[in-house]
């Protein structure tokens, strides 16, 4: 944390990574409800508000997905907009920082969702396959989303 700004640097590769995942995770948050029906993703990204009874459950549905997707499409473009396509410094305000943090969170719960991460699954020793590269990639966000964490909570000590 350097001004009041969250200051990072992300490779090329990394800066393309999230850029793909980004990608991936707005397709699916703006995709028609008929054409992911019921999609273990979404799932988990827009929680069930109600698990016991599905009228109640509908109802709180009706209630805040709209302002859940445009909340998650917020915090995407904020993303969007302050990644460095090529690679590069990345400065964050609070603010944005914020919504780095929510972004990340979604792609690691959509990453771990699609990979089954449960707390028994252990970072891959060797990335030789797909599945090893984004289960390497899953916990690549694990350490960014942690590091802003602690940049976040840092700045808050200071204020």
């Amino acid at each position: 944390m350097r001004g009041g700004q969250v200051v990072a640097r992300l490779e090329p590769a990394e800066a393309g990574i999230v850029g793909l995942l980004l990608d991936q995770l707005e397709q699916l948050l703006t995709a028609d409800t008929h054409d992911v029906g019921d999609d273990p993703v979404l799932a988990r990204l827009l929680p069930e508000g109600h698990r016991g009874d599905p009228r109640l459950a509908a109802d709180y549905r009706e209630m805040t997905e709209a302002s859940l997707r445009g909340g998650k499409a917020d915090d995407l473009a904020t993303v969007r907009a302050t990644l460095p396509s090529g690679g590069g410094e990345v400065r964050l305000d609070v603010e944005q920082a914020g919504a780095w943090l929510r972004s990340t969170n979604d792609l690691r719960l959509a990453l771990g969702t699609r990979l089954d991460v449960t707390e028994d699954t252990e970072p891959p020793d060797d990335v030789t396959g797909e599945e090893e590269q984004q289960l390497a990639v899953y916990y690549w966000l694990t350490a960014l989303q942690g590091s802003l964490v602690d940049a976040v909570v840092a700045a808050r000590g200071r204020a």
